[in-house]
């Protein structure tokens, strides 16, 4: 049996998930990244699949925009299909001076402005944290790529077009990129005793009005799959 939102049955999803938000990069991530994959969802176009790399299993999942978008892929996966550690490949705004376009960031932590913690009904504010575990194989398998990344602090928001920006006070305070997602899986994984990280590409710089193409941001930013993938297999053996 699935869930609502996922037809795939029990079994079919690996322990290890590479998630990104745009279900056609999850299609493009299997089809180029895994061998051996068999698409097990089609629900709402939301494309999941299977398929192996070096012998280890990976799923690739969608998760849609936003943190409840992610928070209910992410939760199923969780609690309904056993999954262990889910990496979320996807793109953020660059908010620090240094960041640069196509930079790849790993997300050490994620601040943000939703009110998704207040399910758990804590008496005092949540650090959503990524896994240091994860953190350390995907610096590890960047490091033997020699591929360049920047790890810090995320700001994961509800809101994408909001004037005036508070892009430059979160800045103000070390933050490097700005995402949707990062925060609400963080929380999903606590939550249950599971593993995430984020591992973003910088896919525009918002305050500088610098900007990717929507074909890039769907079929390119090779480097971090690349990082996600050697990083599953490193975190699954």
């Amino acid at each position: 049996m699935g869930t609502p939102h996922n037809a795939a049955n029990v079994g079919d999803i690996a322990e290890t998930v590479l998630m990104p938000g745009d279900p056609l990069r999850a299609k493009f991530i299997a089809e180029t990244f895994l061998e051996n994959v068999v698409c097990y969802n089609t629900v709402r176009n939301m494309y999941g699949y299977t398929g192996t790399y070096e012998g280890v299993p990976i799923s690739v999942q969608g998760s849609g925009m936003g943190m409840p978008s992610i928070g209910i892929y992410s939760y199923e996966l969780y609690h309904v299909y056993g999954v262990k550690r889910i990496f979320r490949v996807g793109t953020a705004g660059g908010v620090a001076d240094h960041v640069q376009l196509r930079d790849v960031i790993l997300g050490q932590a994620a601040c943000t402005d939703s009110n998704y913690a207040a399910q758990y009904a804590l008496p005092g504010t949540f650090a959503p944290i990524a896994s240091y575990r994860l953190l350390a194989a995907s610096v590890e398998a960047a490091e033997e790529l020699e591929i360049p990344v920047q790890v810090g602090n995320l700001l994961s928001t509800d809101v994408f077009y909001r004037e005036p920006s508070p892009l430059p006070q979160w800045a103000k305070m070390g933050v490097l990129a700005t995402e949707m997602e990062a925060a609400a899986l963080y929380m999903n994984a606590a939550e249950v005793g599971a593993e995430a990280l984020c591992i973003v590409t910088v896919s525009d710089c918002p305050l500088r009005n610098e900007y990717t193409t929507a074909e890039e941001r769907q079929t390119s930013f090779l480097d971090m799959m690349k990082i996600a993938r050697n990083a599953a297999v490193k975190s699954a053996r």
